[in-house]
């Protein structure tokens, strides 16, 4: 792109007239030519900072991140703004990863997402070398790193890369990262004095808030009733999610729910409908947020504890996005302690469990020793629970191990729309037609559908689609293309909307797995010593929640944020006078006539805003004053 700077490409492609603070200087750095590792905290725009500068250089960007879902929606946001960019993982056949990695060689994509599983194939390896690569950019950076909360054994092939396209800068992205795992990164990745940005982990926005209470769902309620806007729920479990959403409709106020066990169009549809403020309030699993841009969340609220604060600090990071006042509240009981210990400590079983989940699963899938290396199968974690007698929560905690000691790979509810490919050219595509006047109206209809993309690239379809230019039904759309599959003319290939499971290694004997029972063990102790700071971070009410925060990054800092619950706590206690001064005003006022909150901060304009709206808060939890249908 001669003659464009940054600025212009960001004005272009996202309609911004300006980057948002460290944006620029971290992308001038990477058009320098040098390595970077950028500490974003959530919202702080990450993938601008390498697809700003990608656009900028000759090549394709190869992009690595861990989450398959996060990669497809990204590919589609680009195609979008008429950017090329394709994705390669473990859901796509061995030709269709073929062909796309040639379209990188031969053709003007700029963008190759990646898992970093696939980088450790042979046929990736060789298509990289042919590659005119202008940056390596490592999303979720912190996953390198085995002091990291989420830990993959597979990103440290990355620096393979290195080796690969020595010449392309490489460039780390995370949200959340210690000094330690930092350290880590650099090291993985073998960055040759890369530039180091970092944003302060402190939001001058956000109010961190926990509330003890013996009864959630009615603190709940009160939280959602004087905090208008839209808010996320996270709870722990599938089942939660429906019942808490549930018990907000009852009580009018609109919401619906979100897990990975949902099936495509639902997870879609209910995304859409709280984007776009249709329904305001979204209960959810962590399965919910990455990815998601929506500025305006106000409140986001914690039904469970997390297992850890990176985990925490990136969740309640969603609220407040757009810079305005917004919250993010834990509502703790006493109890919830030793049920996050005891929930950490079930996620660790023992190595026989995790040998018989193995054997296990070669049983399911009828595998031989040494078969099914990088093949990938469908999977029903319940059928399988039932299949073997097995318990689904120390399974999946199995499942969990073994993925991050690299041999399996498992995608929750991966979903991929059908997919055409035209395995020939055209011109014996055309002696196909005119030798059989049955395919030929058919074959037509597809061209004029989808054009001459499907001769290059695997191209999305609706057979429903098909079928009506056709005047065929579904089925018998199907049937066509596999016949004509069959025929080798084409790969066709279906739907899929469920869960998926890749052996990342020739299948091995059960007996004798690669795992290391002192790194396991060490595995177990850092996340039980992660847990117990979530926990401690939750039961404190003595210090200042972001400072706490900022601390547990090895961000030293004087400053008090000034608006958690312990910071205002404190200011009530030095100035009571005031609050009781508030307390009058306010009285005074509504006895005239009913104010929004913000009409009545307006009216008293008070010195100190965070102790106002603590004495709003108080009144009403008190029953004092009361919010009206209209707020």
């Amino acid at each position: 792109m001669k003659g464009q700077t940054p600025q212009s490409v960001l004005q272009h492609y996202w309609g911004h007239a300006a980057f948002r603070p460290l944006q620029l200087e971290i992308i001038e750095s990477v058009l320098s030519g040098r390595d970077t590792l950028a500490v974003l905290p959530t919202g702080g725009g990450k993938s601008v900072c390498f697809q700003v500068p990608a656009l900028l250089r000759e090549g394709v960007c190869i992009v690595i991140t861990p989450l398959i879902a996060l990669m497809e929606d990204q590919v589609q946001q680009l195609k979008q703004k008429h950017i090329l960019a394709v994705a390669i993982h473990s859901g796509m056949s061995h030709r269709e990863i073929d062909i796309q990695l040639d379209n990188c060689i031969y053709g003007k994509i700029k963008f190759l997402y990646v898992s970093p599983e696939r980088i450790q194939t042979e046929l990736f390896q060789e298509r990289v070398k042919k590659m005119v690569v202008s940056l390596v950019a490592v999303d979720e950076a912190h996953c390198i790193s085995q002091w990291g909360h989420d830990f993959r054994p597979p990103y440290l092939q990355i620096k393979l890369l290195r080796q690969l396209q020595p010449l392309a800068p490489v460039m780390a992205l995370t949200a959340s990262a210690t000094k330690l795992v930092r350290s880590d990164i650099i090291v993985h990745l073998e960055m040759n004095q890369p530039a180091e940005f970092q944003k302060s982990f402190a939001r001058d926005n956000l109010s961190f808030v926990v509330r003890q209470a013996e009864n959630k769902e009615k603190k709940l309620l009160q939280i959602l009733r004087k905090v208008p806007g839209a808010a996320i729920i996270y709870v722990r479990s599938r089942k939660a999610t429906q019942q808490v959403a549930e018990l907000l409709i009852k009580q009018r106020i609109s919401a619906t729910f979100y897990h990975a066990g949902l099936s495509y169009s639902e997870r879609s549809s209910r995304q859409s409908q709280w984007i776009q403020n249709r329904v305001r309030v979204m209960v959810a699993t962590n399965a919910f947020g990455m990815g998601i841009d929506k500025p305006d969340v106000r409140v986001v609220i914690h039904l469970d504890l997390p297992e850890n604060l990176e985990s925490y600090y990136q969740e309640a990071g969603r609220a407040g996005r757009d810079g305005k006042r917004c919250y993010a509240a834990i509502l703790f009981h006493p109890l919830d302690g030793s049920l996050l210990r005891e929930k950490v400590h079930q996620a660790h079983p023992p190595i026989e469990v995790l040998k018989s989940v193995y054997q296990a699963l070669a049983n399911y899938y009828q595998l031989a020793l040494g078969s099914a290396d990088h093949t990938t199968f469908g999977f029903d974690l319940d059928d399988f629970c039932k299949r073997f007698g097995l318990n689904p929560s120390s399974t999946y905690a199995a499942l969990q191990i073994l993925q991050d000691a690299g041999l399996i790979e498992l995608s929750e509810s991966f979903f991929r729309p059908s997919r055409l490919f035209f395995a020939v050219d055209n011109k014996k595509m055309y002696e196909f037609q005119v030798a059989n006047a049955l395919y030929d109206t058919f074959i037509k209809s597809l061209l004029r559908l989808y054009g001459a993309e499907l001769f290059s690239e695997f191209v999305t379809i609706q057979e429903s689609q098909i079928a009506k230019a056709n005047k065929l039904t579904t089925a018998e759309v199907k049937t066509r293309l596999t016949q004509l599959e069959k025929m080798h003319l084409l790969i066709y290939e279906h739907i899929t909307d469920q869960p998926q499971l890749t052996f990342l290694t020739p299948r091995l004997d059960a007996d004798h797995l690669p795992l290391d029972r002192r790194k396991l063990q060490e595995r177990r102790d850092l996340n039980v010593s992660k847990m117990e700071a979530m926990i401690n971070y939750a039961e404190q009410r003595n210090r200042c929640r972001m400072r706490v925060i900022q601390e547990y990054f090895d961000e030293m800092t004087e400053d008090l944020c000034g608006i958690c619950d312990v910071c205002i706590d404190r200011r009530k206690r030095e100035n009571l006078a005031t609050f009781q001064d508030y307390q009058q005003q306010i009285l005074y006022l509504l006895r005239q006539k009913p104010l929004t909150a913000d009409e009545l901060e307006l009216a008293v304009d008070p010195k100190d805003a965070q102790v106002f709206v603590e004495v709003v808060r108080e009144m009403v939890d008190d029953g004092i004053i009361a919010y009206d249908d209209l707020w």
